[in-house]
């Protein structure tokens, strides 16, 4: 596994990656498959050791890439280390806080780390979702302060992030990787070590347009989830069923891109990235009402998985309170154990609010705690009175349930259920 990297005897590395979290390990593990040397660098002590150990959630082509580096991939806790890289990649969580104003703690201390610590010579690259304009503005212009002329001392540039937890039909290195640098020396050096390990390599004008690029792409997907959502609710009321539809639509060859409906949208980008991009253009007096809205209609979709259930177990001849609800999946997607900003907490909260006795199922998340407080572990699949399919982890199916039993399928694809309800 991993070895501790000790800064006053580290040797040159060919990359740093500051963050190891879902993004950032994944990343180092893509840069040391292609034979460079790589330094991990984290602040999260116990994160280290769980990567020593390999008890980390990873895809299976990832997990393997741990196994085989060993002790070759360094990793350490000190962030100085990293000045001992010839480039340095900033990969740290940009989350909300709850006023839905971007917390920029993380990525601040990334950043002034690695300014602290920069040498002639060197190139950094942001790649965590964040304001356009934020490498110019956390990275440029502290090391200008510092005296480092950017573009000729050191190199600056922003390449977003773009994998996809879960998902293993597309290796790191063939997502394709959007650079824009500070100036264009900036994108050249950045896009060449980028490309040591990935296969295409898309350069844009600034590190604000690869900014604003990697923001289009999660608003473009939140917007799309709020309107799917909006099209299961009127297939429900019309009588039709929304995944035939969507099936259909996607049979046309341009113009259109299958999204599903579900009972929301969790992890690190769709129910924060967007708001970025608000929080930035209310500051310029711009409100796109469009984005505003499809952010609300994602951030009320939980609530509606509980009053659909009310409604459903009322339809029963019963109500909520007091009523054994068993949640099928939580993490907030399937193949994650991943529960940041999954709305199955929201929903497990929602129903214990109404007096529900509430239990769930997820082979991938052993124990949560819900954002009230509450604490869960994970049951065998058993009968209830009602039974909410959230995410559709790989291995969870109703076959252990009656065949009788009363299901509502917030995700559109569970079947077998003969008394199975849509959201």
């Amino acid at each position: 596994m991993p070895s501790a990297a000790l800064p006053t005897e580290a040797p040159t590395y060919d990359v740093a990656v500051i963050g190891l979290g879902y993004v950032g390990l994944p990343t180092a593990l893509a840069f040391h498959a292609r034979g460079l040397r790589v330094l991990g660098v984290d602040l999260d002590t116990g994160r280290l050791e769980d990567i020593r150990s390999g008890r980390v959630d990873l895809l299976r082509g990832d997990r393997e890439r741990l196994r085989a580096a060993g002790d070759a991939l360094a990793v350490t806790a000190d962030p100085a280390a990293a000045a001992a890289a010839d480039a340095v990649l900033i990969c740290v969580p940009t989350p909300v806080n709850r006023h839905l104003v971007p917390d920029l703690g993380a990525l601040s201390a990334a950043c002034t780390a690695a300014v602290a610590h920069a040498r002639p010579g060197q190139t950094i690259v942001l790649t965590s979702t964040t304001y356009a304009g934020a490498t110019r503005d956390m990275l440029a212009a502290p090391l200008a302060a510092r005296g480092l002329r950017v573009g000729t001392d050191v190199f600056v540039a922003f390449s977003p992030e773009r994998i996809d937890p879960g998902n293993d039909r597309h290796a790191h290195e063939d997502v394709p990787r959007v650079v824009g640098g500070v100036t264009p020396r900036c994108a050249e050096r950045a896009a060449a070590v980028l490309g040591r390990y990935a296969e295409r390599i898309h350069r844009v004008s600034s590190a604000d347009a690869a900014e604003m690029t990697k923001l289009l792409e999660n608003t473009f997907r939140a917007v799309n989830i709020a309107l799917v959502n909006e099209f299961a609710d009127a297939a429900g009321v019309l009588g039709l069923d929304v995944m035939e539809v969507i099936e259909a639509a996607a049979t046309k060859p341009y113009g259109f891109m299958p999204f599903f409906p579900g009972p929301g949208a969790g992890g690190h980008c769709i129910p924060c990235d967007p708001h970025y991009l608000l929080w930035q253009l209310r500051a310029d007096r711009l409100h796109p009402p469009v984005v505003a809205a499809a952010m609300t209609a994602i951030a009320t979709r939980p609530r509606q998985v509980v009053e659909r259930a009310r409604q459903v177990l009322s339809d029963a001849g019963r109500g909520l309170a007091g009523a054994d609800v068993l949640v099928l999946g939580v993490a907030y997607k399937p193949g994650v154990e991943d529960l940041r900003e999954s709305p199955a907490l929201e929903v497990i909260d929602g129903l214990l609010a109404a007096g529900a006795e509430v239990a769930y199922h997820d082979p991938r998340v052993p124990e949560l705690v819900t954002g009230g407080g509450t604490k869960l572990a994970s049951v065998a699949p058993r009968p209830a009175d009602l039974v909410i399919a959230h995410t559709p982890q790989p291995g969870v199916d109703l076959a252990a349930l009656p065949h009788d039993q009363l299901v509502l399928d917030a995700t559109y694809r569970f079947t077998g259920a003969a008394r199975r309800v849509a959201l």
